[in-house]
C-alpha cells in the first residue's frame, strides 16, 4: 500500500489526496470506533490515526478491537514509522501521537487538558504537516479535547466531522466541535464511516494551503519535546493570573477561534472547561487535606487535655479541650461542604441531558449506540 507523503508545498504535486484520517474519542468512544471502522473498506486509499484518552499504567486491547471490527488492521503506532494508507494506527497509552514530516512520531510531551495522549496534539500535528489532506473526527468524549485541533484542520483547508450529538453517549466532545468550528459533517458513526469511504478518493489543490501559524508551529514543537520552545520567552498571549495545575507555572492565554484556552511556559495547555475541572479536583482535595489535619488537630486535643487532667493541671486541660472541639467544629463545617455541595461546583463532569438535535445534510440516523467502552 501506498505511503502517506510529507506535506509542503515544495515537495508535493497540486493536486494531491486527501489521505490522512485523524479521529480522537474519549469516554464512550470505543462503540463509536468500532462503528466507524465496520464499515471502511479494505482498499481505503488513506491512513487512519486514532487517539483514544487511556490511563497511563497497562496496554490497550483497541488495535485488536478494531482489527476485529473491520477490514483494516490495527496496530499500535511505532515511533518514526512511515504512514501507510489503508491500515490504522492507535496512539499507546501514555504517549502523544504526533504527525511530524509525514511519519509517526511518539512523544512524551507535556500533557494537554490532563491527557497524554491527547486529540489536540494529533489534530494539531496533522494540519501541520499535512494541510488539506487531512480529515477530522470528533466522537464521544468528555469535557472538549480535540476542539482546539480541529480548529486548527479547518485553518489548514482539511475536512472537520463531528459525531450526532444524540448518538454520543457523551456528547461534549463532538458538542464542542459543533460550538466553536462548526464542522462540515455531523453525522452517526457508522455514517462518518460511509463519509470517510467517499472523501478520501477526494483530490485538493495543496498549492493554496493556508500558511501555517506561528502559534500553530510553537504548539507543535512543545508537543514535540522542542526545548526551543521552553528556553524561548514562552507562550504567546498575556500572563492570565493563573497557575498550571501540573507544575504550578504561570499560565498565558492562547487564542483560539472564541475558545478560551492557556499554556504554560513549558507546555502544558488547558481549555478554560478543562481547567476549572482540574480546579475543582485540587479544591475538593484541599477539602479533604483540611478536614483531615483538623480532625488530626482534635484528636491531639483530646489526648493533651486528658494528659493535662491526669496532671491536675486544669487551665491547660481546659485550654486543649477548647482547641480540641474548635477544631472538631471546622472539620465537621468541612465534611458537611463536602456532603452538601454540588458536585459540579467542584469541576466534575456529571450525566448531562441530550441535546437539542443537530440536523445537516447526509446526518446519520440518530440511534443511540447500546454498548459503552
Amino acid at each position: 500500500m501506498g505511503a502517506v507523503a510529507q506535506s509542503s508545498p515544495s515537495s508535493l504535486p497540486a493536486p494531491a489526496q486527501r489521505d490522512l484520517v485523524v479521529v480522537g474519542a474519549s469516554a464512550g468512544g470505543v462503540q463509536a470506533l468500532r462503528d466507524l471502522v465496520s464499515v471502511l473498506p479494505a482498499k481505503l486509499p488513506a491512513a487512519v490515526l486514532v487517539v483514544l484518552h487511556l490511563p497511563a499504567q497497562g496496554g490497550s486491547a483497541l488495535p485488536a478491537i478494531l482489527s476485529r471490527a473491520g477490514a483494516l488492521p490495527a496496530r499500535a503506532a511505532q515511533d518514526g514509522e512511515s504512514i501507510q494508507r489503508g491500515r490504522i494506527y492507535v496512539a499507546p497509552p501514555d504517549f502523544h501521537l504526533a504527525v511530524v514530516g509525514g511519519k509517526l512520531a511518539l512523544t512524551r510531551g507535556p500533557r494537554e487538558n490532563g491527557h497524554r495522549p491527547a486529540v489536540d496534539v494529533l489534530f494539531r500535528t496533522a494540519a501541520q504537516s499535512m494541510g488539506p489532506r487531512v480529515i477530522g473526527v470528533v466522537l464521544s468524549g468528555a469535557l472538549d479535547d480535540g476542539t482546539s485541533g480541529m480548529l486548527a484542520i479547518a485553518a489548514r483547508g482539511g475536512v472537520t466531522v463531528a459525531q450526532d450529538l444524540h448518538e454520543a453517549l457523551y456528547p461534549a466532545m463532538p458538542r464542542s466541535v459543533v460550538d466553536h468550528v462548526a464542522p462540515d459533517h455531523v453525522l452517526s458513526a457508522g455514517a462518518i464511516g460511509s463519509l470517510l469511504a467517499q472523501r478520501c478518493r477526494e483530490t485538493v489543490d495543496i498549492s493554496a494551503v493556508p500558511s501555517v501559524r506561528s502559534q500553530l508551529r510553537l504548539e507543535s514543537a512543545m508537543a514535540e519535546m522542542d526545548r526551543g520552545t521552553v528556553t524561548s520567552e514562552g507562550p504567546t498571549g498575556g500572563p492570565s493570573g493563573l497557575t498550571c495545575p501540573d507544575c504550578a507555572g504561570t499560565l498565558y492565554e492562547m487564542e483560539a477561534g472564541d475558545l478560551l484556552r492557556f499554556r504554560c511556559r513549558v507546555g502544558h495547555a488547558w481549555s478554560a472547561e478543562s481547567l476549572a475541572v482540574e480546579q475543582g479536583l485540587a479544591f475538593e482535595s484541599a477539602l479533604w487535606m483540611a478536614m483531615r489535619s483538623l480532625e488530626e488537630k482534635a484528636a491531639l486535643g483530646r489526648q493533651l487535655a486528658e494528659t493535662a487532667r491526669g496532671r491536675g493541671t486544669t487551665l491547660s486541660a481546659e485550654r486543649f479541650h477548647v482547641m480540641s472541639e474548635e477544631a472538631a467544629g471546622a472539620a465537621g463545617l468541612i465534611h458537611d461542604l463536602l456532603s452538601r455541595v454540588d458536585i459540579r461546583l467542584l469541576g466534575t463532569p456529571t450525566g448531562e441531558p441530550p441535546p437539542a438535535k443537530h440536523t445537516c445534510s447526509n446526518a446519520g440516523d440518530g440511534s443511540p449506540e447500546t454498548a459503552a467502552e
